[in-house]
């Protein structure tokens, strides 16, 4: 799933291609993805409009429209949005026509993404918390957070209503950056260890969208490159290998449903 630094690339590569363009139309080719409102309305309300901005919350993508509408787009498991013109990718699921004759194509495999158009985005993006990239988020913040809960810390990391955009993967990183073992009971971390999983999960936030986020199956930049953050990864996605510290083999449980790869040892 494109978490928070590939929604942030795709943002920051996105933008030149569409600000201030006009939308002349767009074309639905599976209209189970459009949450709100329904095809022939969304067409009819979006064509004409001027997009003035993208912005990201969490791992969703936000367009500014200038009638002050807002188009969000949740790439989920597998969506991807691709820039150009004439194109013709493959499982693509909806072309947003602009007035330059460039295209948006997005493209979804698994059919996961969704698409909405609102005229208040708090109706999608209320309830999401706090981001983890924002001057806000500091250890003390942190530290309430964790201080309310009795599950395991990788799971607490991955509730959107809690810290926004943090996925699996960048989860393993920063708890094994941290060496904070992922079973961890959230309340039971000490001042010091919350304060280097504060500082880790920054870092690796930060170095992800610098490498251009992590290209682990089907994650694509807007103009079809490839990210390389997961060349870089130390635990995630690599189970059973060396630990880069101690040389443990690495090992992968299931919490709450989701994988993790960690260090056994210096996860302890």
């Amino acid at each position: 799933m494109p978490e928070l630094p590939e929604v942030e690339t795709i943002k920051q590569e996105l933008l030149p291609h569409v600000s201030g363009k006009r939308i002349t139309g767009v074309e639905l080719f599976w209209e189970g993805m459009l949450r709100q409102p329904s095809p022939k309305e969304f067409q009819s309300r979006i064509r004409g409009q001027k997009i003035t901005g993208i912005t990201r919350r969490g791992k969703y993508l936000v367009f500014s429209l200038q009638n002050g509408e807002w188009l969000i787009i949740h790439l989920k498991m597998s969506g991807a949005l691709l820039a150009g013109r004439g194109l013709s990718p493959r499982f693509t699921r909806a072309v947003f026509h602009l007035d330059d004759g460039s295209d948006i194509y997005f493209c979804d495999p698994r059919k996961f993404g969704k698409i909405q158009l609102v005229k208040d985005k708090d109706t999608v993006m209320g309830k999401l918390g706090i981001e983890p990239l924002e001057d806000d988020f500091t250890p003390e913040v942190l530290q309430k957070l964790l201080k309310k809960r009795k599950t395991p810390v990788k799971a607490m990391l991955l509730e959107q209503g809690l810290i926004a955009g943090i996925g699996n993967m960048y989860a393993d990183e920063a708890l094994f950056n941290a060496a904070i073992n992922p079973l961890r009971v959230a309340n039971s971390l000490s001042t010091d260890e919350i304060k280097r999983l504060h500082k880790s999960i920054k870092e690796v936030l930060q170095t992800a969208i610098k490498r251009k986020g992590a290209s682990i199956s089907n994650y694509y930049r807007p103009g079809g490159e490839k990210g390389s953050a997961h060349n870089h990864f130390r635990v995630a996605h690599r189970k059973g290998e060396e630990c880069p510290v101690c040389g443990t083999p690495l090992e992968r449980i299931s919490i709450r449903q989701r994988g993790s790869c960690f260090c056994p040892v210096c996860q302890q």
